[in-house]
């Protein structure tokens, strides 16, 4: 929670908008709406400030790498702002959300999305939409009814709900810090997103489901000298589109940390089938017709799927095309933080 002094000096500003009938129809009052108009969050530079002092910087510390030398992570710049930002350098302000498609923070009932008598504390992005009710995910002009994402683009007129974002950092390790390396998304949009977390009684331990839908029209990666004065060549990846499912209701993600203080990340496999359920033949026919049909619903569920498209992949001035992977389909997956201090 924050301080009550911080809260009374932050600038705020506030608005009443009259909604219409239709809008009015939406608003159900469940849960917690969160709309952030005019948004602009720019992380500055570890550089000295205008009066010569130090400027706070974002820093992480504490790693070695594998011959023993310190790493020393610093974010010189990490951004938020408007379309058209020119990676980062014209920042202008954004909307994230609206009030018909806000993001949320909300307790649901686990039954309504397949996780049985349990709250679910749900924190998810804009909605998204039916075809042809929302916008194009990736067209920087698209119009209603194009596609199915809800936040609109910017036009000359609206400054839209998609966000440019970017991060540059360097990269120290030992006293060599040449190793800078820039990432940045063009009106970005993660519209359907959301993360999902419970307890699990059976293990004892934090469940959950985590969705990522990111869509930009360029993605870029490129390296520079630690002064930007020289870079190399940018990889830019245009049409991006990743649809990432970690977690369902039948092989939720459990959160555990060991008895070496360590973090883990596990996807649990699903249940196989017992001796005899499923025929030879591997066809409904001559199988248990409840686990045939159980397992055909797991296979064939999209949600349960992460696809990767990109609608060309180049590096500087040399294109080679597209690219995609679809249908992945988390069978199991276990992450476990190691320890690497001598």
């Amino acid at each position: 929670m924050l301080p009550l002094a911080f809260l009374l000096s932050l600038p705020l500003k506030a608005e009443m908008v009259s909604l219409n009938e239709s809008e009015m129809s939406e608003i159900d009052g469940a849960g917690i709406g969160l709309v952030l108009d005019n948004f602009t969050f720019s992380h500055g530079t570890d550089a000295p400030d205008a009066n010569g002092d130090q400027a706070r910087i974002f820093r992480i510390t504490g790693i070695k790498s594998t011959d023993g030398q310190d790493v020393d992570i610093t974010v010189n710049h990490l951004y938020i702002a408007g379309a058209n930002s020119g990676y980062g350098q014209n920042l202008t302000p954004v909307n994230l959300g609206r009030l018909l498609h806000p993001w949320r923070i909300d307790v649901v009932d686990g039954n309504t999305i397949g996780v049985r008598d349990k709250a679910v504390l749900e924190i998810a992005a804009p909605a998204m939409l039916g075809v042809g009710e929302g916008y194009d995910c990736l067209g920087g002009s698209a119009a209603a009814g194009s596609g199915t994402c809800s936040s609109r683009p910017a036009t000359e007129s609206w400054i839209g709900e998609r966000a440019d974002m970017g991060m540059q950092m360097n990269v120290a390790v030992g006293d060599d810090r040449s190793a800078n390396l820039n990432i940045h998304a063009k009106s970005a949009v993660i519209d359907g997103s959301y993360l999902r977390l419970w307890g699990d009684d059976a293990r004892q331990q934090m469940a959950g489901q985590f969705k990522l839908n990111f869509y930009s029209p360029e993605l870029t990666i490129n390296a520079c000298t630690q002064d930007g004065s020289e870079c190399g060549s940018r990889i830019t990846m245009s049409d991006f589109v990743l649809q990432l499912a970690i977690g369902n209701e039948l092989q939720p993600v459990f959160f555990d940390v060991d008895g070496t203080g360590n973090f883990v990340l596990e996807v649990d496999a699903i249940a196989a089938p017992a001796p005899g359920q499923i025929a030879a033949n591997g066809l409904r026919d001559g199988s248990d017709t409840a686990t045939w049909d159980f397992y055909e619903a797991y296979y064939t569920n999209p949600e349960y799927r992460s696809n990767l498209r990109i609608g060309n992949f180049g590096v500087g001035d040399r294109d080679f095309g597209s690219a995609r992977i679809e249908g992945m389909l988390i069978q199991h997956l276990e992450i476990r933080t190691k320890d690497l201090a001598p």
